[in-house]
């Protein structure tokens, strides 16, 4: 004989786990039907780090993202296309002036997601080099070169006109972010002298003692703000994932922390970036919709 109680306990049960996996149903649903959001991005570790916490942010609201690592000028001209939605990744009103003036008719400017950034030529605190001027003294030391990253990046074109403005005699070689921080890491290891394009923020000035160069004909311009481009059409197609890139803003501590956890051996930046979201939701509440 069934006991009636038992009997409502497993019917009241059965009924909740359905009305669970139907929420789950409509949670996946849901997501399917918030479509996918691409956000291009160029290999600088800021922008490594800002994109993966857009993606961790974006991916936690029930969108699928997918990023594309491309140069500076891909980058930009992914956006214009349509080939990418987003970027968290544009330096104005300096660096990526040529660019965004190419392509400004085709994307909207959502405004700056950080403030304080700077660009410069930065060298160890223990060089006696001040100025730009005093590169050419110290050429032989320097084997004739600046160290730059990847030749597409706005900083590299500032940076040579910084070597004709300057007139120097110095050639600039590029390569990578990576290549840039492995030879300053190199050079500081040995106490050598070494010139390098670099950027504020950066976790590099976190781990050593480093200085600006100063820039008294100011090529490089004063300070700059990072801002966030979509395509001109992404607020109706995606209202949900505009208003997150819309609201979209932190400051150079909070990317310098992401920064330095993405520096630590055997990390993954992707995993990093959801770990902060993790634990920083009071920070990410402000980026949320708010109709949620």
């Amino acid at each position: 004989m069934f006991d009636i109680k038992t009997l409502s306990r497993g019917v009241r049960l059965g009924a909740m786990m359905l009305a669970a996996g139907t929420a789950v149903a409509a949670g996946q649903a849901q997501a399917q039907e918030k479509g996918t959001v691409t956000l291009a991005y160029v290999e600088w570790a800021s922008e490594v780090a800002s994109t993966n916490v857009v993606r961790a942010v974006l991916e936690d609201q029930g969108y699928d993202v997918e990023m594309s690592s491309l140069s500076a000028a891909a980058m930009w001209q992914a956006l214009s296309y349509g080939d990418a939605d987003g970027i968290v990744a544009a330096w104005l009103p300096t660096t990526h002036a040529d660019y965004f003036d190419r392509v400004k008719d085709s994307v909207e400017d959502l405004g700056p997601n950080l403030d304080g950034t700077k660009l410069g030529l930065v060298v160890p605190a223990y060089s006696d080099m001040e100025t730009i001027s005093d590169i050419d003294a110290n050429a032989e030391a320097l084997d004739g070169q600046i160290v730059g990253i990847d030749p597409g990046a706005g900083l590299m074109s500032l940076t040579e006109e910084v070597i004709e403005e300057y007139d120097l005699e110095t050639d600039l070689r590029s390569g990578s972010g990576a290549t840039m921080t492995a030879a300053l890491a190199s050079a500081i290891q040995n106490e050598e002298e070494i010139v390098v394009t670099s950027w504020t923020p950066h976790w590099m000035f976190a781990r050593w003692d480093l200085k600006y160069l100063d820039d008294p004909k100011n090529v490089y311009g004063g300070a700059e703000q990072i801002h966030t481009i979509v395509r001109d059409d992404l607020k109706e197609d995606m209202p949900g994932a505009y208003a997150i890139l819309d609201n979209f803003e932190w400051t150079p501590e909070l990317m310098g922390e992401v920064m330095l956890m993405n520096q630590k051996e055997d990390s993954d930046p992707y995993e990093v970036a959801k770990q902060w979201v993790a634990e920083n939701q009071d920070v990410v509440q402000e980026w949320l919709p708010s109709d949620q």
